[in-house]
């Protein structure tokens, strides 16, 4: 495993062109063998990024996919379930990699613990240095500085070993936007693999709210109630989606946010939400030990 191949994927919609040579800059200065790149333009023209044709190929998509469906294209790119390599890193367009030795650590992760199956990057603003409390994927994020063991990961900072592409399926196209990850997280758990947060693993990345999209509060919604319908024994299906109204509710959000989270709640409800496959209730009781019981 210390020879693994790394492969990493990145989508973009085209509009922020020095930001993705920046990145890609930041994957040639890895350590190790060079990182072969595929930069999938959704539904829109890759940028010119010829200064790195050695390592980076691209592939343009006549429409947007969303952001697993884009994923997805770029797993394919490596191969059938991304068999060309052994790892591969998903990295958000406009964050760079803090270190040079990244990919290294990586590799030395995977082959140290044959369970690891996807490791979560600390996200971190490139100014102030400071993570943010949503970027740390537990429920004790108080301090991003600790790794841990953690049951699920940040979609656009994380690596995954391609062996669980191969044994689980990819992130579930349909989602479009929000939650994907968590969804490919409960499947890759069900399936005996583990999850590590790693804050010395770091992607900068500019503060954002998530809210910023358009679709935001719908997606949130739709795909929470097809996460639950999806992967949850039909038991914690009503707590864990009550657990989130509730919480939802707290939060306080304005009355145009609240419509649009109750029609995509909704929307969940009405609509396929793909192939059901409930977890173990022994994968119910990991998740619990590792502080997130799937009920919130």
């Amino acid at each position: 495993m210390s020879a693994s191949k790394v492969g990493a994927v990145i989508i973009t919609m085209g509009n922020r062109p020095d930001e993705l040579r920046a990145l890609l800059d930041s994957v040639a200065r890895q350590q190790g063998d060079p990182v072969q790149v595929v930069v999938v333009g959704n539904g829109s023209p890759v940028p010119d990024v010829a200064e790195f044709s050695d390592t980076v190929r691209t592939v343009e998509l006549p429409e947007n996919l969303g952001i697993p469906g884009g994923r997805n294209i770029g797993i394919e790119a490596f191969g059938p379930g991304g068999r060309d390599v052994d790892i591969l890193l998903f990295l958000d367009d406009d964050g760079l990699l803090a270190g040079e030795d990244t990919a290294e650590l990586c590799r030395e992760a995977f082959a140290a613990d044959p369970a690891l199956g996807i490791i979560s990057f600390r996200i971190a603003d490139p100014e102030t240095g400071v993570t943010q409390r949503r970027h740390v994927p537990r429920l004790r994020a108080s301090d991003p500085m600790r790794s841990s063991r953690v049951t699920t990961f940040l979609g656009g900072a994380n690596a995954v070993r391609t062996q669980v592409f191969a044994e689980v399926g990819g992130l579930p196209d349909a989602f479009f936007y929000a939650h994907e990850e968590t969804d490919l997280a409960w499947r890759a758990l069900d399936a005996g693999w583990m999850i590590d947060y790693r804050s010395d693993m770091v992607l900068y990345h500019p503060t954002t709210a998530p809210s910023r999209h358009a679709v935001y509060h719908r997606m949130v919604a739709r795909n929470r109630v097809w996460l639950a319908r999806r992967n949850l024994p039909a038991p914690l299906v009503p707590v864990y989606l009550g657990a989130w109204v509730l919480l939802t509710l707290v939060r306080r959000p304005s009355r145009a946010a609240l419509r649009a989270w109750f029609g995509g709640f909704r929307e969940g409800w009405a609509t396929p939400c793909g192939p059901r496959r409930p977890m173990k209730w022994r994968t119910v009781w990991r998740l619990t030990r590792l502080g997130r019981p799937p009920v919130i």
